[in-house]
């Protein structure tokens, strides 16, 4: 959304375009630190937001997108469209399903502080799998990498684990061509920023960090198991106390 406002503005034909942004979702993001500076931008780009409501059909021959009201199930509603860009539905692999390892959902059922199964305890989650009640982000994949190193070695020498994941994840909200809000929160949905400074804001310098910084920690840190996520500069950045 904030990207395609962004090129029609940059081309010239903002004015010629209507965005509409729809989520199923009852908040716009799930952080209200970051939320609220999103609705600032929504608000000052005059962009169109619907929240509660599901695609339920897409009628290509007429370019018409029908949405479902949640609020007020069976209510529905037609948008015509020029463009559409769509997020499907996701849900566990099914390779868990009907496994004595998913829960009642179908996600690997771990323990969310250890990542350890709650039934196997030689079986270990992370990432996209598991039930861990966070967002699934490449970042939170990097900080579970750093708790389960720890706790893999401990439970393999018959030791209780004693490092927790604190649901870290982060989501770099790209607001522009060259703007980030750096998201980052843990389970309790607060934020748990690594840097010294307030990230709630739209920063060229964290757009940086996402496209240039970002993908070599990706590639050649986390792929190679040398990127256990911010935690330790973190705590360096913020005197130890974070």
């Amino acid at each position: 959304m904030y990207l395609s406002e962004a090129y029609l503005r940059k081309t010239g034909k903002r004015s010629k375009a209507n965005i509409i942004y729809n989520t199923s979702l009852p908040v716009l993001f799930g952080v209200k630190k970051y939320a609220d500076v999103l609705w600032e931008i929504v608000k000052s780009r005059d962009l169109n937001v619907n929240l509660r409501h599901e695609l339920i059909e897409v009628r290509p021959d007429k370019r018409e997108a029908v949405f479902e009201n949640l609020d007020n199930p069976g209510e529905t509603k037609v948008f015509e469209y020029e463009m559409l860009h769509v997020t499907p539905p996701m849900g566990p692999p099914s390779v868990l399903k009907g496994s004595s390892l998913e829960d009642a959902a179908g996600w690997l059922d771990v323990n969310k502080d250890t990542l350890q199964h709650k039934t196997y305890d030689n079986v270990f989650g992370i990432g996209d799998c598991t039930n861990v009640p966070t967002s699934k982000t490449a970042a939170a994949v990097a900080a579970q990498s750093a708790v389960l190193d720890r706790t893999i070695t401990k439970v393999m020498k018959k030791d209780k684990p004693d490092k927790k994941y604190d649901g870290y994840t982060s989501c770099p909200l790209v607001t522009s061509y060259n703007t980030v809000i750096l998201a980052e929160f843990d389970y309790s949905g607060q934020p748990l920023e690594t840097f010294p400074v307030d990230q709630g804001k739209e920063s060229r310098i964290m757009y940086h960090m996402k496209a240039d910084l970002m993908p070599h920690l990706y590639w050649h840190g986390l792929l190679k198991g040398l990127w256990g996520g911010p935690g330790p500069y973190r705590k360096l950045m913020h005197l130890g106390m974070k």
